[in-house]
């Protein structure tokens, strides 16, 4: 009888393996880079689901510098290529990531978009905040801060990523509705890299001495104005409202050189994106966008 009860266990679980019930499901998180604290938060969300859910490998991986389109469009082919259970992208820009997602989507993988738009159809769902309502929110931030009047200077990310574009757009749009008195000096574009934001803020202070604030749309911009004035001796004398949450903005804040920034909440974008994709495979329906959500953090909020 034991015998047979081994027999017939020993079968199952071959059976199992070849039907592939007890097989892995390998999901690829593809984001725009792997240095800011950002997209770190989003692969921990991700890797927390997958090991609620058991039976998920979550491959991840990014361009190896910063912003580079060609090389995510090379990352989402080989996942194609090597047939992957699904496929979760943050897109650094919506319209040279388009065809490629199109392309994963005829060959039957669920794609979820994290955080920034796609010029594609059919994707499972979209994870984000609401970035053009986020931009709006910090023109009010830092129209409070400077009394609503006077030149600001905007540095922003990448200039083709749709996060990027509506951030920038909803501040200026907010700008010309609200506050007549606030001018925008300039716009210039980092691809988050903090090196390139401080340069770019220490030229716009110089070009600009009468400038009383700034608006970086990421860590990487807000970390590298944040410094700039550091180095100028301008903590709390030129305002800053910037995005998002990580130990260099969490100093930023302490010591004055940042006054708010616009928080979101990564680990969701990934915990989530994952729930989704394995709930697509699993054919169970899932919302078209999901908002994430955003709020602001202040110096009396971490200290």
């Amino acid at each position: 009888m034991r015998k047979v009860s081994k027999v017939l266990l020993l079968s199952s679980v071959f059976l199992g393996l070849t039907t592939g019930v007890f097989a892995q499901k390998k999901f690829v998180l593809i984001t725009m880079d792997s240095m800011d604290e950002h997209w770190l938060s989003v692969k921990k969300g991700a890797e927390t689901k997958a090991k609620e859910l058991g039976d998920v490998d979550i491959i991840f991986r990014a361009p190896a510098g910063k912003v580079d389109p060609n090389e995510q469009t090379r990352m989402v082919e080989d996942a194609i290529n090597q047939k992957v259970d699904a496929i979760l992208l943050a897109p650094s820009d919506k319209s040279a990531l388009g065809p490629v997602v199109e392309r994963a989507i005829d060959q039957k993988i669920p794609v979820v978009i994290i955080d920034s738009p796609v010029d594609a159809e059919g994707y499972v769902t979209f994870l984000s905040t609401d970035n053009y309502a986020a931009g709006a929110l910090a023109a009010d931030t830092l129209a409070k801060l400077v009394e609503e009047k006077g030149k600001v200077g905007i540095i922003n990310a990448q200039p083709g990523a749709g996060t990027a574009i509506a951030r920038s757009s909803g501040f200026e749009d907010r700008l010309k509705e609200k506050y007549p008195n606030m001018k925008v000096a300039g716009i210039q574009y980092s691809n988050g890299d903090k090196a390139v934001a401080l340069n770019q803020a220490t030229d716009m202070m110089t070009a600009n001495p009468d400038l009383v604030g700034f608006y970086g749309s990421n860590e990487g911009s807000t970390v590298g104005i944040s410094r700039a004035l550091e180095e100028a001796g301008n903590i709390g004398k030129i305002k800053l409202v910037g995005f998002d949450f990580s130990q260099d903005t969490i100093t930023g804040l302490k010591n004055g050189s940042i006054q708010a920034s616009m928080v979101q909440n990564p680990e969701k974008m990934g915990y989530d994106g994952v729930g989704a994709a394995y709930d697509s495979l699993n054919g169970k329906s899932v919302p078209n966008h999901v908002d994430t959500g955003v709020k602001v953090v202040t110096a009396g909020d971490v200290n």
